[in-house]
Order: structure tokens, then sequence, then C-alpha cells
């Protein structure tokens, strides 16, 4: 390759998220191959944009010096690099795989170890924010690597990220995004707990809103719940963030509390409130409505209906 070319990019996991990546990196003039992807429509306008569409994960390591993957957690990861025609059958030194799902760091660190004879390097670097910030470029991005390697990535993830941290070395990204996860679940948590309280008690939920927006309580996270459903009659799509991939990231971070070891009383509690809000049926839903789990478990009317 060319030292001065921009490196050529491989991308799979065309989800919400990883579109606005994809579309970001092909507008921004990177040399970009995806995978087939079964649905066509989140495909149509980065294929337009130039991008190059192959059959295998295999033919994508073929295509690429750095490939990103974007999907949904550990076991698909796995499939990706070890599974039929994976990136590992095709894997030639100087690859990069960057792993932006939020998966498991023992599977991070087994796929490291296991690419690293083949002399491949495996990044962690997951996500934050919304689809609304990938698709304008404006993500953040928590890098594990050593620092040449976050050095020569930096002006790639720049397409997509506003925000880039170097975390640490291999496996920090992963380690802090579920760290970040726990916090943000268990603020959800809490919000959704604490509306049903009032509901039941005859307090106003928009007083409740107006004090804690008023306050250090308030968050990001309460706004887009409660805020949102208040000021929406009732949407709770606010946080575009499913409940079954939400018990998902905490039974990630439960696991690996465990293995530090440290307590997790407040960890176990949200993951649980999780497992009972997809046992209720809201699995497909966005974390806002655990209020609406609420409502069922507690017997109260909370989300305003028209």
């Amino acid at each position: 390759m060319n030292a001065t070319a921009k490196p050529r990019i491989g991308f799979i996991g065309l989800g919400l998220m990883g579109h606005g990546i994809a579309k970001n990196l092909v507008t921004k003039g990177f040399p970009l191959t995806v995978r087939v992807n079964r649905n066509r429509k989140p495909l149509e306008d980065i294929l337009a944009a130039g991008a190059k569409e192959v059959a295998t994960n295999a033919d994508v390591a073929r295509n690429s010096d750095i490939v990103f993957l974007c999907v949904t957690g550990a076991p698909q990861v796995e499939e990706i690099v070890h599974g039929k025609d994976g990136l590992a059958s095709a894997a030639r030194k100087g690859l990069v795989i960057v792993d932006t799902s939020t998966s498991e760091p023992a599977t991070t660190a087994k796929m490291r170890d296991l690419l690293a004879p083949q002399g491949v390097l495996f990044v962690d670097a997951p996500l934050a924010r919304t689809p609304l910030e990938a698709e304008a470029g404006r993500l953040n991005i928590m890098v594990g690597a050593d620092d040449a390697t976050f050095a020569a990535l930096k002006p790639v993830l720049q397409a997509f990220c506003e925000n880039i941290i170097h975390a640490g070395p291999a496996g920090h990204g992963l380690m802090i995004k579920l760290i970040n996860n726990f916090i943000a679940q268990a603020i959800a948590t809490a919000t959704a707990e604490a509306c049903a309280a009032a509901a039941k008690s005859g307090v106003s939920i928009k007083k409740l809103h107006e004090v804690i927006s008023a306050g250090a309580v308030n968050s990001g996270i309460f706004q887009m719940m409660v805020g949102k459903m208040l000021e929406s009659n009732g949407d709770l799509t606010g946080l575009k963030f499913t409940l079954v991939n939400a018990m998902k990231d905490l039974r990630y971070y439960t696991h690996f509390a465990e293995s530090l070891p440290v307590p997790a009383i407040i960890g176990e509690a949200v993951h649980q409130s999780l497992v009972n809000a997809n046992l209720l049926g809201f699995g497909d839903k966005y974390v806002a409505s655990l209020i609406e789990a609420q409502e069922k478990l507690a017997g109260v009317k909370i989300v305003p209906r028209s």
C-alpha cells in the first residue's frame, strides 16, 4: 500500500450504529469493503458512495488493511473471526481488526491471543452515544491498544468520532465500556423505579421531572427517558438501545466484576431488573420501556397515553 494512501477499510455489521460509521468512512474518502447484508436497505447509500460489496467475512479480510466489527456481542464476534469463511481464514501479517462491539473481556483476550501468531492485531474499541451521533460522525470511542497502534488508528477513527479516548492497553477499552454501561443502566433502572414510586404514591411525574431537572441528580439518561416521555405524550424512544442488548451488557459486566473479583451488588440488581423487563416482553423495545415494565410490576399508570 502507498504510504500516503488511506488504508483500505473493511466493515462488518451495518446495523443502527454500523450504518452511520460505514457511511462516514466511505464519504470521507476511505476505500470501503462491506459484506453482503440480508437487509439490503442499509447498503444502498453506502454502495452508492463507492463502497465495494463482497460475499464473505474472509473476502472482507482479503480486501482490507483494517476491518471494523460492529455487532451484538461475543458470540457474533467469534463467528465472524473464526467461523466458516471467517476473518482468520484469510488473515495476514499486518491486518488490524477493530472490534467496536460491546463484548466480553474474556472473548476479546481469546481473539487477541489466537490471532497474534498470524501477525494480526485485535483491538477493542467499543462505542458510546447513539445512532444519531453515528450518522453525524460524532461518536465517542474507547480504544484499548498500545501507543503506536492507537496513533495509527486515530486518523481513521476521526472519520466517525468526536471524542477518541485512549483507554489504556489492550482490553481496557472494553472494560471501561462495561463499567460505563453499568452506570448508565443503573440510572435507567433507578429512574423507572422512581417513576413507579411516584405514580403509586400519587406524586406528579411532571413535578418529579421539574425537581430533578433543576438539581444535581439530573442526567442525560433521565431526560431521554422521563423528559422525552412527558414532552412527547408517552414517547419511550429517546434512548435508542434495546432492552435485550442492555440485559446482555449487564450480564457481561457482572461476569467481569466476578472475575476480578469485586462486589457487584448493584450490578446484579440492575441486571435482574433488565431480565424482568425482557421476561415481560419488552426486549425489543428501548431502554425507556423499563417504565412500562414498572407499570406492569407495580400495577400503576405512568406513561401518558392519548
